[in-house]
């Protein structure tokens, strides 16, 4: 969601429009109603963005009674697809809804789009006062120095992932074939070829097993920055036995009032200050963290490499051969800065 905020944020700045803030559909999620204003501080926002992009909390009267003509910005690639296929709808009709931008081509803005993104992103988007001491509470209740780890592997991800696993416990192997529906796995050669192409989540303890090839010692403090439904947990803190979690560390009444999306704001806050940083997959969490982190200077963030587990591992790899092979596959992408994500814009623009 704050992604695709910052793409409305860059969108709108093309097209000259007035962004109005955003209602956040997280049924698809977790179920439940929050808003904007339950996780962001709305004044701020607004304040911060003045001279890049108008933002306005509510709809003008005079358009507050018309539904939004829907504009799929799916496949939108730069500033002049934007001009010649949506502004005209925007001109038409006073007020559009954009859907998420998923391939968006931001290197191709024009810088003034490019600063209004970068200072929605990087400055303008901070938790409301209640969540920050919230989250900086449960920062400080986390031992020192402390590793955060964003670990993917609850039901629904591993069905979207169309990857079978071998070994899983009754319960889990019953949870992920719920949350399959119509995404049937992979099978024979489709399967294989599947996962050496790194689709597939990481297991807690393969996790655990490339953690320990990189020489994290079994004994560091590792916050499980994680949604609720995790499985298969033992085959990580078997391992690593200094595993704390949001729920181990905020009170009952703290963690069961607070709504899905408000407990991933305090794993980004966390993640984002934690001393190192590291997740098995590279989803639009990673992206966001990994970029505030370099934005502020903090460079301990690597992603475990999934692609180079699964090939190795179906070479025959094993024990000592396959720890030498992951240190080195991992320190290379790092050098090569492929272990690190960097942001592309650093919001120094003078307009």
């Amino acid at each position: 969601m704050r992604r695709d905020l910052c793409d409305g944020v860059g969108i709108a700045r093309l097209l000259n429009a007035t962004l109005v803030l955003p209602k956040f559909e997280v049924a698809a999620y977790w179920n439940e109603s929050s808003d904007f204003e339950d996780v962001f501080d709305v004044d701020f926002f607004i304040q911060q963005m003045k001279g890049f992009v108008n933002v306005v909390k509510e709809l003008p009267i005079e358009i507050a009674s018309k539904d939004p003509v829907r504009v799929d910005c799916s496949k939108r690639k730069g500033q002049f697809d934007y001009v010649e296929s949506v502004l005209p709808s925007l001109l038409k009709h006073g007020y559009i809804s954009i859907t998420p931008a998923m391939s968006q081509r931001r290197d191709r803005y024009p810088l003034y789009a490019k600063a209004a993104l970068c200072q929605a992103c990087y400055s303008a988007l901070r938790l409301t006062s209640t969540l920050e001491k919230k989250a900086f509470e449960l920062l400080q209740a986390i031992p020192k120095p402390f590793l955060s780890l964003h670990l993917r592997f609850e039901p629904d991800m591993v069905a979207y992932s169309q990857c079978e696993y071998s070994g899983l416990s009754l319960s889990s192997a019953k949870a992920i074939e719920a949350a399959r529906v119509d995404r049937k796995p992979w099978t024979g050669e489709a399967a294989r070829i599947w996962r050496n192409r790194g689709k597939c989540p990481l297991t807690p303890n393969e996790t655990a097993f490339i953690l320990e090839a990189l020489a994290i010692p079994t004994n560091t403090t590792i916050y499980l920055a994680a949604g609720d439904g995790l499985m298969e947990l033992e085959g990580l803190t078997s391992v690593y036995t200094n595993v704390v979690t949001k729920s181990s560390l905020l009170s009952g009444e703290d963690f069961t009032t607070m709504h899905g999306n408000t407990k991933a704001a305090l794993d980004y806050y966390v993640s984002i200050n934690s001393d190192s940083y590291m997740a098995t997959y590279f989803g639009n969490m990673d992206k966001m963290v990994a970029a505030m982190r370099a934005f502020k200077g903090l460079y301990k963030t690597i992603f475990l490499n999934r692609k180079a587990f699964a090939l190795l591992t179906s070479q025959g790899l094993k024990g000592k051969e396959l720890t030498e092979a992951l240190w080195k596959v991992h320190r290379d992408d790092f050098i090569m800065g492929r272990g690190s994500a960097l942001p592309d814009c650093f919001c120094e623009f003078n307009l």
